[in-house]
């Protein structure tokens, strides 16, 4: 696991605050590797998952620092969305 996606599980632990998400996200961090949230919590993992979340490491790293909206990001094709969107917008509330 790369330095930047064990970050990532940590910052996204931090952002959950102990919560699950209702279903399951993987973010896709090009070039690091991905990571998992779910009922499980958040784990470095490229397992399926009802929405995929791609995006390079900085842009990553800006939204989970909150200076990047995921929304805008996704509007302004840096943010790559596959799968189930209602999913993804659940996910933009917890990390806006």
């Amino acid at each position: 696991m790369s330095d930047i996606v064990a970050a990532a599980v940590e910052a996204l632990r931090e952002k959950l605050g102990g919560g699950v998400l209702d279903g399951s996200a993987k973010f896709v961090i090009e070039g690091e590797g991905a990571l998992i949230i779910d009922a499980d919590g958040v784990r470095a993992s490229d397992d399926e998952a009802d929405v995929t979340l791609t995006a390079d490491a900085d842009l990553f790293q800006d939204i989970l620092a909150g200076d990047v909206n995921p929304t805008t990001a996704f509007m302004s094709g840096k943010l790559k969305v596959d799968g189930d969107m209602g999913m993804a917008m659940k996910l933009g509330q917890i990390l806006s």
